[in-house]
């Protein structure tokens, strides 16, 4: 559970996992080189079972996360935002499949957000070779400690982000394979100002361009298939571009009749206001305001002066 800045948050985090109906556990929180004083006050003092809690310098998620993993005693690995929470069954329901097939290697759940957003988070199906273009995995999975050996890690060249998206692909790469429980037991908290918030554009490129570099040989053996979806993107922008020429053309002549259709509608008006029973009407009514009865209504784009 790497921790910077999250304090306020740290004990629903830890409780979810304590509260766990698969025993036995152990938690390992690593204070990232937290700034935030309550936070620094809170860790240096905070005591809860199974718990040690490692102080490190800030290198970021990927190099927090290796540091609690190499202390870690346990067969199997769930990283755990301090943010964010787990249902008790989380574990209950996702050992038991890593247990039962050595070929599975990341289990996770269907998810839920909290805090300033509500509602499914939801990500599209594990599909391969569909994630070489996208994260399709939560990043509160469960894997094996032995298959993060054999990959070396998290990758900590991984400096804007996507650190868990690039650590699936090393396990796939590994030939493992992917199971999702269909049911939630994984709860994302919303807060203001995220990483994923703070991803700009640049940082967008630079972090596919990173994972490509870091796994060269899964993206070559399926560059067939990354063509086809550049291709098939390619076709729905002409698509969509025609569809918006088409409306607009559309557009400029809806108003154009709506110009014709005011002229019309102005032009009626004039020749209905300078006729001899609209006048009279008109004398009518100021006739019938001066007694004090009730005035009928006339178009209000008729004006007689």
């Amino acid at each position: 559970m790497p921790c910077y800045n999250q304090g306020q948050y740290v004990e629903d985090a830890v409780e979810s996992v304590l509260a766990q109906t698969y025993q036995p556990i152990e938690i390992i929180l690593i204070n990232d080189g937290s700034t935030d004083e309550h936070t620094i006050q809170l860790l240096q003092t905070y005591q809860k079972p199974h718990l040690s809690i490692i102080h490190t310098s800030n290198r970021g998620p990927s190099a927090a996360r290796n540091t609690g993993i190499q202390q870690a005693r346990g067969q199997y690995i769930l990283p755990l935002d301090a943010d964010d929470r787990i249902a008790p069954t989380f574990l209950e329901k996702t050992v038991p499949i890593l247990e039962s097939d050595p070929n599975i290697g990341i289990v996770y759940s269907q998810a839920e957000l909290f805090g300033e957003q509500s509602g499914r988070f939801d990500l599209p199906t594990y599909n391969f070779p569909e994630i070489l273009l996208g994260n399709m995995i939560f990043n509160t999975s469960l894997y094996r400690k032995a298959d993060w050996e054999k990959v070396g890690g998290y990758h900590e060249n991984m400096v804007w982000g996507w650190e868990d998206y690039d650590f699936w692909l090393s396990l796939i790469e590994l030939g493992r394979g992917v199971v999702q429980i269909p049911e939630v037991l994984y709860f994302h908290r919303e807060v203001p100002n995220s990483r994923s918030q703070q991803m700009t554009q640049d940082y967008w490129v630079k972090s596919y361009t990173q994972i490509f570099k870091n796994h060269p040989a899964l993206y070559t053996n399926h560059i067939e298939a990354l063509f086809q979806h550049l291709v098939m993107v390619r076709a729905d922008a002409q698509s969509a571009h025609h569809r918006l020429h088409q409306a607009e053309l559309q557009i400029q002549k809806t108003e154009l009749q709506l110009q014709q259709a005011e002229a019309r509608m102005f032009a009626i008006a004039s020749i209905v206001k300078n006729s001899w029973f609209w006048r009279v009407k008109h004398h009518w009514n100021q006739f019938r305001k001066r007694l004090g009865l009730k005035v009928e209504t006339l178009d209000p784009l008729i004006t007689v002066e």
